[in-house]
């Protein structure tokens, strides 16, 4: 899919948010992200008309796709299910920038390297740290993905790569994560779409 899809547009608008300069879009389905621009980066529109979303995906165009995977165990909004969760994130907060490539983090802080006894480790080298956008969906109670420690981030073990192989997260190769991670600010939004 090369242009944002009309659910999300649909998603803004109920919490009233504006699509930001970038947009990532998490498809399950295909165990891929891809990353739009904004094309006019001084424009701003809300979603306020039933018209308006056409217009809007008009003003994003495709970037690039990558190849990741989500959860193991499907998807799914409940804590402690190890299900990726669907729905309008945003990057909350990013961490990881500046250490090199293989970095492992534990609890978000850096704990060693993948080359010195770590090569299997479960979060490498950059976080995007999601947090749902969505009230009694992804946001808030038992349902909070931020709550749920749901990130975008790499793994030490880049060949599961296309197919699900996490618990809950969305794993990147360190080659696409690094350039993404650099280009994108908190506050971006993220559309996770089962399909």
């Amino acid at each position: 899919m090369k242009t944002l899809p009309f659910d999300f547009f649909l998603a803004c608008k109920q919490p009233g948010v504006c699509p930001t300069r970038f947009v990532l879009v998490v498809r399950i389905a295909s165990q891929t992200v891809s990353l739009f621009e904004k094309s006019c980066a001084t424009s701003r529109l809300c979603i306020n008309r039933p018209d308006s979303a056409a217009v809007a995906g008009k003003r994003h165009t495709f970037v690039k796709r990558f190849r990741c995977s989500a959860s193991r165990f499907g998807i799914g909004q409940a804590q402690g299910s190890n299900r990726t969760p669907l729905g309008l994130h945003r990057i909350a907060e990013k961490i990881g920038g500046g250490w090199p490539v293989g970095a492992v983090f534990k609890s978000r802080q850096a704990v060693g390297y993948t080359w010195q006894g770590l090569p299997d480790a479960t979060i490498t080298s950059r976080i995007l740290w999601l947090e749902g956008l969505e009230p009694g969906f992804n946001r808030g109670g038992s349902v909070d993905s931020r709550a749920r420690y749901i990130y975008i981030h790499g793994t030490g073990d880049e060949r599961g790569l296309g197919r699900p192989a996490s618990c809950g997260c969305i794993h990147l190769a360190a080659d696409d994560l690094i350039p993404l991670f650099d280009r994108v600010p908190v506050g971006t939004l993220v559309w996770i779409d089962a399909g």
